[in-house]
């Protein structure tokens, strides 16, 4: 009996020792994930950096293994170039765009008054209009009231200082990124058994390898889209066809707004010369949005990224609904990382 009890009693203990632990696993969880939640935009701005810095470390390797005299270049140095180079060129294509585009805007401004005036009488001698509105009648009869405009512009305001600071922190965290890949990837192979070090560093390369085509894929696609808006625009004859086309292709780098944005400055500026032609440029918009979602995208993404076109629609859709343009911008370098887990993790049994 003692010695029965004594076993049901050391049983009772364990029970109750394995259910505190339990539940002490569980708050711990809890609240290490509440706390990645409370930190989730941090945590997107650090992915992002990441992403960046995984997609750039080839080109820095390639930089970094030159010599001049004597001396390879150092890997400070290598980075620098690099953002000293999309520096330059994102003032030279502000230098091309910003000029003809104050003009063309300032234009499109003294004649919207009277653009204004002959669609309302179009709209009134067809019946869909009881009589003109003036600017001041539209703004006066606007629902918006006192309180929840000020809300909402100080949350317009946050986003927009929260946007700023993130386009900042970016490139400065994808830096100390690059600076220090080596040992950030030495750190991560000493988490696994020495065995599993080698096939662990190779996955690390195949998806530098992945990222790093999926930043040539959007470039590639922002050449190509450029490209056909320019000889589409040039065939119409939209002025300032060569700035238009520049901005298309630079919209073509934002997943869903971007190409809408894009389209917005050259439909204005055909506006100015007709509503035929701002009718046409549209509808060029439009073909050619829809050829690259559903042909370039996928295609150039599956030849870059080694991911099915399947997998890259998939990935879009559901990154655009998770997160919206930051999830679209992202879902394709993520789907490719996850592709190289997955094959690490569940190896092909057909393979050798």
């Amino acid at each position: 009996m003692l010695g029965v009890e004594g076993v049901d009693v050391s049983r009772d203990e364990d029970t109750r020792a394995l259910i505190r632990y339990a539940l002490a696993g569980l708050v711990v969880t809890a609240a290490i994930g509440w706390a990645l939640y409370l930190a989730r935009s941090a945590l997107l701005l650090v992915y992002i950096s990441a992403l960046v810095a995984i997609g750039f470390a080839p080109l820095v390797a390639v930089i970094e293994r030159q010599a001049f005299s004597g001396r390879r270049v150092p890997r400070w140095t290598a980075i620098l170039a690099i953002y000293l180079a999309f520096a330059a060129t994102v003032v030279g294509v502000g230098v091309l765009i910003i000029p003809p585009l104050v003009t063309q805007a300032r234009d499109l401004w003294a004649a919207f008054p009277e653009m204004a005036q002959r669609g309302q009488q179009w709209l009134v001698d067809r019946g869909l209009l009881s009589r003109e509105i003036s600017v001041r009648e539209a703004i006066a009869q606007a629902p918006v009231g006192g309180t929840d405009a000020v809300g909402a512009l100080v949350a317009a305001l946050w986003r927009l200082i929260g946007g700023i600071f993130g386009f900042i922190a970016i490139p400065i965290l994808a830096f100390y990124f690059l600076v220090d890949a080596d040992n950030l990837v030495r750190l991560l192979v000493r988490l696994f058994p020495r065995s599993e070090r080698p096939r662990v560093e190779a996955a690390c390369r195949r998806v530098t390898h992945k990222v790093s085509g999926w930043l040539g894929g959007q470039l590639l696609l922002a050449t190509l889209i450029g490209s056909t808006a320019a000889i589409g625009l040039y065939v119409m004859g939209v002025p300032y066809f060569y700035v238009l086309a520049l901005i298309a292709g630079i919209g073509e780098l934002i997943p869903v707004v971007g190409p809408l944005l894009a389209a917005v400055p050259a439909v204005a500026v055909a506006l100015t010369v007709s509503p035929a032609l701002a009718l046409g440029v549209g509808i060029f918009f439009v073909i050619q949005q829809q050829v690259e979602n559903h042909v370039l995208v996928p295609k150039v993404m599956e030849r870059q990224v080694g991911v099915s076109a399947v997998a890259v629609i998939v990935a879009l859709l559901l990154g655009g609904t998770l997160l919206g343009v930051v999830g679209a911008l992202l879902a394709v370098p993520t789907v490719a990382i996850l592709q190289v887990l997955f094959e690490e993790l569940v190896p092909d049994a057909t393979r050798d």
